[in-house]
């Protein structure tokens, strides 16, 4: 009986495992727009980040020239030198993402077959392709993480769905960066980004719950951002994780205490089937403030 008992339980260890093969929570952060804020290297060595988005490819799509904009480097000459430091994170366990947009820039997608062009180019210079002209040579990156503030909603999916066919090469891991509020004509905004996120395409969601009053942390009051968290929950989205500024000065507004994180805001969504665990914005104010050593334990 004992030997069998035994079995029957290792069985539906595995089974469950299986059914949910959802990651530890964990940390998100950008690092790539300070000259200030350490190397990348430094930054995986805290052994306090999950993921590591490096910030941003700029200008893509409509048959423009794609440019990486990162504060340290030139991309034409010097940026192949983060190649070792990439592959140093990954050694740690740190997936390394390349953030295509961002707040400035010039970046669109026209069509699928535009969507698709854009797929080949970061499969081919960023991912697992090969191209002789790779910005940040032979490391191969985990994966794309979607950071849309421009353009309109239209072929993001697209766009998705191009990477995530090279799956059977190489796992591409997806992640978008949305803002927190869902368009409706009262507010009168676009979340471009919303749309790719219903059809299920990324693997993590870091909704970017700050600089947008009516649904982030306030006046000591969780509530608003409570109710819409629960609301992104409800989507197709395989790990949701809570978008912060790391420091006051790192957004307009949302800035949460860790301390207020930890007793108002994380007890509610740790207890969702999708969270994740954390987004900071960004490597240089989480480095000055201390907030991803405040918040760490906190996080599981």
């Amino acid at each position: 009986m004992a030997s069998t008992s035994s079995a029957f339980l290792i069985l539906l260890i595995t089974v469950f495992y299986f059914l949910n093969p959802s990651e530890p929570a964990g940390i998100s952060t950008y690092w790539g727009q300070r000259n200030d804020e350490g190397t990348l290297e430094a930054a995986c060595a805290t052994n306090n980040y999950q993921f590591v988005n490096i910030a941003f490819l700029t200008t893509f799509g409509n048959g423009q020239t794609p440019v990486l904009n990162i504060a340290s480097c030139d991309p034409a000459s010097t940026c192949s030198a983060l190649s070792s430091q990439i592959k140093a994170c990954q050694a740690q366990g740190v997936k390394v993402l390349l953030s295509i947009g961002g707040q400035e820039g010039s970046y669109s997608l026209s069509s699928p077959q535009d969507a698709q062009q854009v797929a080949d180019y970061l499969w081919n210079n960023y991912l697992g392709g090969q191209s002789s002209t790779r910005p940040l040579g032979d490391a191969v990156l985990d994966g794309i993480d979607f950071d849309i503030e421009q353009g309109t909603d239209q072929f993001w999916s697209d766009l998705a769905k191009a990477l995530s066919a090279h799956n059977s090469q190489k796992k591409v891991y997806l992640s978008a960066a949305p803002q927190c509020p869902f368009p409706n004509a009262e507010l009168n905004i676009r979340n471009q980004l919303l749309p790719a996120v219903r059809d299920g395409v990324f693997d993590y969601v870091w909704v970017q719950f700050y600089n947008n009053p009516q649904c982030q942390y306030g006046g000591g009051n969780a509530d608003a951002l409570l109710t819409r968290w629960n609301e992104w929950a409800q989507l197709n989205v395989n790990q949701l994780f809570l978008g912060l500024p790391a420091a006051t000065g790192a957004a307009g507004s949302g800035y949460i205490p860790p301390d207020a994180l930890i007793s108002q805001v994380l007890p509610s969504i740790k207890s969702s089937p999708k969270y994740g665990g954390v987004m900071l914005w960004n490597r240089y104010f989480d480095q000055q403030n201390g907030y991803s050593n405040a918040i760490k334990d906190s996080i599981n």
